[in-house]
């Protein structure tokens, strides 16, 4: 295979971006300090780019879909494009930052040109402990997982104030020539006559080692099985999977990893149940409050990473999924959390991880036009109802050029049909969860922060844990909302 070609996951990413939907993970970070010169921040970011060399790169697609994309260098980089400068009018409030972030966050990035950018965003009111500023960052899903830990963010961020300096410049860079639509597709229909080659190649390995072969092929036989059954049944109906168009609304919730774990603790589970029964809770309030009964179960598309360690660091998606449920229906706070946790370990158990895992890997032999549609059809199927994504971060201190990283609000795209989608990321005893809603099917995304938060503190007040509240939601809690506090 060529280097640099796109997986079958990969790929899938570009074909399920239409129609409002913008497949690319972002993040907004606040930053302790006065903001960096604009051109300082460029030349550190190039000081550092060969460290991620898919940075540099563009897409090139396959005349007549014949193939599926790969990564070639683009010979017109030019880091002012990819790096912005922006500024909201001072004192910029945490609102004015959220409703920027929203309009970042809604456009799709340009496909002629490598598939990332980054916002300096300066003018923001002070924080507790003085200036602050602010940095978002988008990279498209084709390019990383969001779990494999390097991006071209990561790579700028120190782990101490001064570090040493680099003892070598980086090497020049000097882009490869761009290859032309006749070499991408002969390349392409010479790979596609090689398969057979590979096959027969994984044949013979079978005969080699047939006990280790057929364990792994019965155990992802038994995961496709209970993926298929996840998805044949079609998740209930809501008001989260409706048509969506291109705009986009940003929130984000700001709670503390010892309450998390306090609640554990205390009721049990994992810290990534508790986090789904926050999520149901919240849920389930949303629905109450637009005067609609909680469904007894929603659906939650959970995205784990199946990236060996040996792989860490490395870009492009290793990511499979599980379907996890959230019982919206149960009234109470402590036997959402418990109807979770034996879901989970239950699911965990039916190996839904490993068949998804198995059927990305085979989506790499479909002919790439088939692969489209299939994409496509998966996108207008409501197999789940929403997507939640918690990626565990550093829980020691991260600076850029000497500022500190005071917090991370990540976001994950929202597909087609999918009007809310929730990530959240720990970092430095913070756990944030970051609130992507489309702009006319969640006008209240503001009032369902709040219900996060209120939903926590339920469960919290069943497990006996006093809540640190970091801050608490980026918008202050409705009045009207805190008396579904307790519930």
């Amino acid at each position: 295979m060529a280097e640099g070609r796109l997986t079958g996951l990969d790929a899938s990413f570009l074909h399920l971006e239409n129609d409002g939907a913008h497949m690319h993970v972002a993040g907004l970070m606040l930053f302790d300090g006065e903001p960096p010169a604009y051109e300082r921040l460029i030349e550190t970011t190039e000081a550092r780019l060969h460290v991620v060399p898919r940075y540099r790169q563009k897409l090139a697609f396959v005349p007549f879909g014949q193939g599926r994309p790969r990564w070639v260098d683009d010979p017109h980089l030019n880091l002012r494009y990819h790096i912005r400068r922006t500024a909201l009018p001072r004192p910029g409030s945490e609102a004015q930052l959220r409703a920027l972030a929203g309009r970042v966050f809604a456009q799709p990035l340009d496909r002629d040109k490598p598939l990332w950018e980054m916002w300096l965003v300066e003018g923001l009111e002070d924080g507790p402990d003085g200036p602050r500023f602010a940095l978002m960052s988008k990279t498209h899903h084709a390019l990383v997982d969001g779990i494999s830990g390097v991006d071209i963010v990561s790579v700028l961020f120190d782990a101490t104030p001064d570090p040493p300096e680099p003892p070598d410049p980086p090497p020049p860079w000097i882009p490869r020539p761009e290859p032309t639509q006749v070499e991408l597709l002969a390349e392409a229909l010479l790979e596609r006559a090689t398969v057979p080659r590979e096959a027969a190649r994984s044949v013979r390995a079978v005969f080699r080692g047939p006990r280790q072969v057929a364990r792994s092929v019965g155990e992802g036989l038994v995961g496709v099985g209970a993926m298929a059954w996840a998805g044949f049944r079609p998740a209930p109906r809501s008001p989260y999977n409706t048509a969506i168009g291109p705009h986009r609304r940003y929130a984000w919730v700001r709670t503390s990893l010892d309450d998390i774990k306090a609640v554990k603790n205390a009721l049990g589970g994992t810290v990534n149940d508790v986090v789904l029964a926050t999520v149901a809770g919240a849920l389930r309030l949303h629905l109450q409050r637009r005067a609609i009964e909680p469904p007894q179960t929603l659906r939650a598309m959970v995205p784990v990473s199946v990236r060996a360690d040996s792989e860490r660091g490395a870009l492009g998606n290793r990511v499979a999924a599980m379907m996890a449920p959230l019982p919206v229906g149960e009234e109470d706070a402590q036997r959402r959390l418990a109807t979770i946790a034996g879901a989970m370990q239950g699911i965990k158990r039916s190996g839904q991880a490993v068949g998804a895992q198995v059927l990305t890997e085979l989506s790499g032999f479909a002919p790439p036009n088939l692969m489209a549609q299939g994409s496509r059809l998966v996108s207008t199927e409501r197999f789940f109802n929403l997507v939640v994504t918690n990626v565990p971060g550093p829980q020691f201190p991260l600076y850029l050029m000497g500022r500190e990283l005071r917090e991370i609000n990540p976001m994950v795209p929202l597909a087609k049909g999918q009007a809310l989608g929730i990530a959240i990321m720990s970092y430095k005893g913070r756990v944030n969860f970051g609130l992507l809603g489309d702009w006319d099917a969640m006008p209240d995304l503001d009032e369902f922060a709040a219900d996060l938060h209120a939903s926590l503190a339920a469960l919290a007040a069943a497990a006996g844990v006093k809540l640190h509240d970091p801050q608490g939601t980026s918008a202050k809690m409705p009045h009207r909302q805190r008396k579904h506090v307790a519930t």
